[in-house]
């Protein structure tokens, strides 16, 4: 054991040396001890003033204080059934399948979202499994109207692993029942009209054939006496043929080429 400067390896001089180094270590929690009669303030990473605070007690009076939360980050899932347009975009690009979506056609707009677009789906089912969440944030990039949000809700612990399942549907299962229903019906009065329309639809009435040409018509007859005959064919000319002819030697009269 190191003893303290000029004393020597003796009893009294270990016995100095550990009041000493435990009057350090008593300083240390003295003086923590004075500093946690106040607390830090809940300030949160984004302040600029997050890292000044050196001195106070760390922990806050959870729940009742708690740090603030960034509003980029990533927590619970939250959708806004009056502005979803039932796209199912968000149930396609989750990588881990925790968003189930049932959708009802509906045979007319339903209703107008927040920014405009036009509703014609009911959601008969529309859960968000936060125990298979990997808290990605695709699903709420990819939404057209931006109904679905990741909110600051970072505790929502549960007991069991069901109550983790959220149902945002504005639908009841009965109600579900009925829309469905509804359309059906809509869809076969729909059909049947179509086909109703094509039986009235009258039937073609084909033409009348077009009468003969006037010049087919010999002279001194008249048109019905019987088929017109055939023209007469035309003479064929025969062309003289034009023999190339070679003079002999010493004559002056050309002997045709045979």
């Amino acid at each position: 054991m190191k003893t303290l400067k000029g004393a020597n390896n003796t009893y009294f001089g270990n016995l100095a040396e550990g009041i000493k180094s435990s009057w350090l270590g008593l300083k240390v929690s003295l003086r923590h001890l004075f500093e946690a009669r106040r607390s830090r303030k809940p300030v949160g990473i984004a302040s600029p003033d997050y890292f000044a605070q050196q001195t106070g007690i760390v922990t806050l009076k959870y729940p009742y204080e708690a740090l603030p939360v960034p509003d980029n980050g990533r927590y619970r899932l939250h959708n806004e059934m009056e502005d979803c347009i039932v796209c199912d975009k968000c149930a396609e690009v989750c990588p881990v399948d925790c968003i189930e979506i049932e959708a009802v056609k509906s045979p007319g707009e339903i209703r107008k979202t927040s920014d405009g677009h036009s509703v014609r789906l009911y959601a008969a089912k529309f859960d968000i499994d936060m125990a298979k969440c990997c808290f990605c944030g695709l699903c709420t990039t990819v939404c057209p109207t931006e109904c679905l949000t990741m909110t600051k809700t970072y505790d929502f612990s549960e007991l069991a692993l069901d109550h983790l399942n959220y149902h945002f549907s504005d639908l009841s299962p009965e109600e579900a029942v009925t829309k469905r229903k509804a359309y059906e019906d809509f869809q076969a009065a729909k059909l049947a009209a179509k086909e109703a329309a094509k039986a009235e639809k009258p039937a073609a009435v084909p033409l009348p054939a077009p009468p003969p040409p006037t010049d087919a018509v010999p002279p001194g007859s008249t048109p019905g006496d019987g088929p017109a005959p055939e023209p007469a064919a035309k003479p064929v000319v025969k062309r003289p043929v034009i023999r190339p002819t070679i003079k002999k030697p010493g004559s002056d009269q050309p002997t045709p080429d045979a």
